[in-house]
């Protein structure tokens, strides 16, 4: 039965159809995806098995592969921000910013302070929504569906702060060269004043309900652990190197945005393992509100919300509508009609993953003679194989959540 599985030229067959368990009984073979639930994605892994025990993974990639890359390398520089949203959709607002500031960097645009806090708050907010959805879902993965249906509402709450500053929820498309499009209402700060408030409670109490359970523990400690050498050797970063014991944050090591006026911890692990994982992410949430709270503190005075670069800056959609000049630039810009330097650079911001880079080459035309999107969730999967070498099936689904590999951005 399970040879009629593979074509005959499939690596498997062969293997099933040579080498029998000591009991004479035969290996099977065991497609985990590419459904999405417990793949958590449209990615398939085929899975040599003796019983429940993993012998060997094949990984298959590419279900969802979008060209977002070669797609960017035609479009003007604006028109490239939707993409960015599609690649870790748990996050938009942190590649979002990422893109922003890799054409700044090009164009060697300064921009405001106050421009560069509100940044840091929607990143940080980004980057807790991420872990939420991640923890959450890995508590759901080990059966416990509790905490996913407490913490989830304040996915919710974090969206109506994005419906505030830009109007859009999952997929933002936000910001603008040089800052924002607009200054935030006060109903956005109210909002996120309430989110504050409430969230730590709830966030502690999520903690609570996981970080000790018996069950949990025994479905997470010691499962799926990789070294920090190992790690380091694939390109591991972001919390699944953190857990790991390496001290690597990109907002310390190469700050941007403004990060090195903030005080934060960078949580560590040890392990490697699933639980590590887990907790390291849930240091990092409330690292994460540590620093919207300081950047809220010190937020410069006045209204700036986006540098004076009116070659690249969009003008106010009311002038479009009645001033010649004003529509004439909106349509230069849109249309990438203005001349960019010819250069090559790369731009890292520590995404809700891990390090999300964007490598630009420009040749001074309308679009990027090149562009490529370094993806924490690529990397990372390459060494799913041989981390559930070995584990049970159960495991396997376990540490999969933990490394949250997101599939928008490990295809892109």
């Amino acid at each position: 039965m399970s040879e009629l599985l593979l074509p005959p030229e499939h690596r498997y067959a062969k293997i099933i159809k040579e080498k029998l368990n000591e009991d004479g009984s035969e290996l099977s073979v065991l497609n985990l995806g590419p459904t999405h639930p417990a793949t958590h994605g449209i990615f398939q892994n085929i899975l040599l098995m003796d019983g429940e025990r993993i012998l060997e993974a094949e990984p298959t990639i590419g279900y969802i592969h979008r060209a977002f890359e070669k797609i960017a390398e035609n479009r003007p520089f604006y028109q490239i921000t939707p993409l960015t949203d599609r690649m870790n959709y748990c996050s938009s607002p942190i590649n979002n910013m990422g893109w922003w500031m890799t054409l700044e960097k090009l164009l060697n645009i300064e921009v405001p302070k106050r421009a560069q806090y509100l940044r840091v708050i929607v990143m940080e907010l980004a980057r807790i929504t991420d872990h939420l959805i991640c923890n959450s879902i890995l508590g759901v993965d080990t059966g416990a569906y509790t905490g996913f249906l407490y913490v989830f509402q304040f996915r919710e709450k974090v969206y109506e702060i994005y419906e505030e500053i830009c109007g859009a929820r999952l997929t933002t498309n936000m910001g603008r060269i040089g800052g924002f499009e607009r200054d935030w209402s006060p109903e956005a700060f109210r909002k996120l004043d309430v989110f504050l408030k409430d969230f730590p409670v709830a966030w502690q109490e999520f903690e609570n309900l996981f970080e000790r359970n018996r069950i949990f523990l025994d479905r997470t400690v010691n499962v799926g652990a990789i070294s920090a050498e190992k790690a380091m050797a694939y390109g591991f970063t972001g919390p699944n190197l953190r857990a790991a014991g390496v001290d690597y944050d990109v907002r310390v090591a190469h700050p941007y945005s403004s990060y090195e006026d903030f005080d934060f911890i960078v949580p560590v692990g040890k392990s490697g393992d699933t639980y590590d994982r887990f907790c390291v992410r849930n240091a990092e949430v409330r690292e994460s509100l540590s620093i919207i709270r300081q950047a809220l503190d010190k937020m410069p005075a006045g209204n700036e919300y986006h540098a004076e670069v009116p070659d690249y800056y969009l003008p106010p959609k009311e002038d479009v509508y009645t001033s010649m000049e004003s529509l004439i630039y909106h349509f230069k810009i849109v249309m990438g009609e203005v001349p960019v330097p010819v250069a090559e650079i790369y731009h890292p911001v520590e995404g809700g993953n891990g390090e999300l880079g964007f490598y630009l080459v420009t040749d001074g035309s309308r679009t990027p003679y090149r562009l490529h999107f370094r993806r924490p969730c690529f990397i990372y999967y390459q060494a799913y194989p041989e981390m559930i070498k070995g584990a049970l099936l159960s495991d396997a689904i376990v540490i999969l959540s933990s490394l949250n590999v997101i599939a928008g951005e490990l295809d892109a």
